[in-house]
């Protein structure tokens, strides 16, 4: 009876603490560049682990928004607009619509 020996996958954090121990290790100056090399070959799998990892996380982000109806809708992440961009708009809209201010 064969065992499958799938390789667990690598979380986003175990990828970016082994990356800044190669980083470390590249910087210290006392590598020879074969070994250089054979880092930066690893160091460049899990950037692209990371980059996979957080294009994944940011397909299931969805950010709650209430319009001015006070009805709430749900956005994807990628979708919405940046807060200060879309609360400076609805500031100006409330200046235009508004007779009663609080502040």
């Amino acid at each position: 009876m064969a065992a499958s020996a799938k390789k667990p996958e690598t979380s986003f954090e175990t990828a970016m603490e082994r990356l800044e121990k190669i980083v470390e290790e590249m910087e210290s100056g006392k590598m020879l560049l074969e070994d250089l090399l054979v880092r930066y070959e690893e160091g460049m799998k899990l950037v692209k682990v990371c980059q996979d990892r957080l294009a994944h996380a940011e397909q299931k982000i969805q950010i709650i928004t209430r319009d001015h109806a006070g009805k709430t809708s749900v956005k994807d992440f990628a979708a919405a607009e940046p807060p200060i961009a879309s609360s400076a708009a609805d500031s100006m809209e409330e200046k235009d619509n508004d007779d009663v201010r609080l502040f």
